[in-house]
């Protein structure tokens, strides 16, 4: 057991350990003092941040946590009418992690089950990424209206977000984290709004707050992951992708 727990703290970085300890603390912190009778949002809060740390190393641990984390948040969103934040996490969200956890299980880095393959999307794949999106925040849109949702706007926004984020999860880009942090932005925000009229979701603001510093870890974390990658030969690389495009205008294929 002794050994189990010192090959577990050894998986991370100092860095690593030091940024989820300061989360969790700051997380009970602000649950203390601000809230005091919502458990569910400390315990969703504390899974959701070890979620990312997880996910910021590429390992499908995360995705799981992520599953539970969008099932109990869309509940806690469900508290204060925020039902596109609901409809989000529990229709798109949880059931798109459980999509991107098979992803990562079926694309292990070199046979390392503990690191997903990172890839790299073409410009076609791009492009049917951002029509897809546009598709999905229109049909939210209308959802979200036709339920009354409390700030409609940041929450259809937060739709397009959480969607790129859960997109590019799926597809094992390292920029999937940088989708995150913009929903976290959003997120934010509507929380915010959330606290002017009760006080306790000031805690929900401030988990929120270290999703962003977390992501912005697991980008930057990702990037070093996706050109260590690249210069092993796991995937092809930029300069590979163009030489494949220059061999297709030449024969005339593309």
């Amino acid at each position: 057991m002794k050994e189990k727990g010192n090959a577990f703290l050894h998986y991370f970085t100092k860095t690593e350990l030091l940024l989820w300890g300061l989360s969790v603390t700051l997380i009970v912190v602000a649950f203390l003092i601000f809230d005091r009778k919502s458990i569910l949002t400390l315990v969703a809060s504390c899974i959701g941040v070890t979620s990312l740390i997880f996910n910021a190393k590429g390992n499908p641990f995360g995705q799981f946590l992520m599953v539970v984390f969008s099932v109990l948040y869309g509940i806690i969103a469900y508290t204060f009418s925020y039902y596109g934040e609901m409809i989000t996490y529990l229709g798109m969200t949880a059931p798109m992690a459980v999509c991107a956890l098979l992803s990562w299980i079926r694309n292990p880095y070199n046979g390392n089950r503990a690191e997903v393959k990172v890839n790299r999307l073409r410009k076609k794949e791009i492009v049917f990424m951002i029509f897809l999106t546009a598709v999905v925040t229109c049909i939210f849109y209308g959802i979200l209206f036709a339920f009354h949702t409390a700030n409609l706007i940041p929450s259809t926004i937060s739709v397009t977000t959480s969607f790129l984020a859960v997109y590019l999860t799926f597809k094992r880009s390292a920029f999937y984290a940088a989708a995150y942090a913009a929903n976290d932005v959003v997120l934010i925000l509507l929380w915010m709004l959330a606290a002017r009229s009760n006080i306790a979701y000031l805690s929900v603001v401030i988990c929120f707050v270290l999703f962003l510093a977390n992501d912005i870890y697991g980008l930057v974390n990702w990037l070093k992951m996706q050109k260590r990658q690249e210069a092993e030969g796991a995937l092809p690389g930029k300069d590979c992708w163009e030489g494949h495009r220059r061999e297709k205008n030449e024969n005339g294929n593309f």
